[in-house]
């Protein structure tokens, strides 16, 4: 992971490549498995992921090159309903515009359960479209098809009510067994329009560095509380000091209210320092550093409702 990233400007008309690069925005509804897809997808773990829907709240560009191709997969929060958070506000915000200008777009669906409501939100979306390429990704593939019929009838709705011209491809995969991975990594590089990379060949994401050991460390904090406090914590890297092979990070997690200091701290801090150990290894492992990590807890009331604040954490 690096804060640098480099976008070539426009190329003069005539000029050839060998090469091809794109985007491929990835949507869906929350807890369809569009980050554990993505991470199968590139080989690297770019997204945090939890068996907690809404893990991501960012907007995570996850780049795949091989050969003489690239695609760069924009990681999209899951659009839910209850948006009257100003938290949520901002992530359906976020996920709705990841379509424009891309060259794909991609729609991660649990084929095992029955389609939520965002999944038709989402259809009727995409079904304004006039231009882009649509590939529906039926994930999940190794578990019971409870849906996949009731998918293609709400699509052929949507797309008859906005008079939509395009044909979407679908296709079934498992992000948690690899089933069909390969074939649709293959199928993306390669209907990726020619030209320069987007990106750098060496270069898995452009996710700034404080926001990703951040979601390093919520990620940990989502597997101990899983239900109990899921979407009350924020991590903010307040101080990071990179001198030599020893990073020191000073990492402040928000909470909402004093009740919840006490979930995230731990009996006799047990949870803190559980966090703080599984963390500073995965941002050893992430970075090739040894990591001195402080974490500090702070309430902040109602921090999800503050914009200035979900700004920092980029989350607006």
């Amino acid at each position: 992971m690096s804060e640098e990233s480099s976008i070539p400007s426009a190329f003069d008309a005539g000029m050839t490549f060998n090469s091809r690069a794109g985007m491929v925005a990835v949507v869906g509804a929350a807890n369809a498995g569009k980050s554990s897809l993505i991470n199968r997808l590139t080989g690297e773990k770019v997204s945090i992921v939890s068996p907690v829907a809404q893990t991501t709240r960012n907007l995570v560009r996850a780049i795949l090159t091989e050969e003489d191709s690239q695609v760069v997969f924009l990681d999209t929060p899951g659009v839910h309903s209850g948006g009257g958070k100003k938290l949520n506000q901002q992530m359906n915000k976020m996920a709705r515009t990841s379509t424009e200008g891309v060259d794909r777009v991609m729609l991660v669906v649990d084929r095992s359960k029955t389609p939520v409501m965002e999944v038709e939100g989402w259809m009727n979306r995409l079904a304004k479209e006039k231009e882009v390429s649509l590939l529906f990704i039926l994930n999940k593939c190794d578990l019971e098809n409870r849906a996949t019929k009731t998918l293609q009838e709400m699509w052929e709705k949507a797309a008859a009510e906005n008079e939509c011209p395009l044909v979407p491809e679908w296709r079934e995969v498992s992000a948690e067994t690899g089933d069909g991975v390969e074939e649709l990594k293959q199928d993306l590089l390669s209907s990726m329009p020619l030209g320069p990379y987007l990106f750098p060949e060496e270069l898995i994401s452009d996710f700034p560095r404080k926001l990703a050991i951040g979601d390093i460390i919520r990620e940990q904090y989502f597997h101990r509380l899983r239900q109990e406090l899921p979407h009350s914590i924020a991590v903010w890297i307040e101080h990071l000091e990179e001198k030599g092979d020893t990073w020191k990070i000073e990492a402040h997690v928000y909470v909402r209210q004093n009740s919840q200091k006490g979930m995230v701290i731990g009996n006799k801090g047990r949870v803190l320092k559980a966090v703080r150990g599984a963390a500073a290894t995965e941002i050893h492992e992430a970075f090739d550093v040894r990591v001195n990590l402080t974490i500090v807890v702070k309430v902040i009331k109602d921090w999800d409702k503050n914009f200035f604040i979900l700004r920092k954490l980029g989350y607006a």
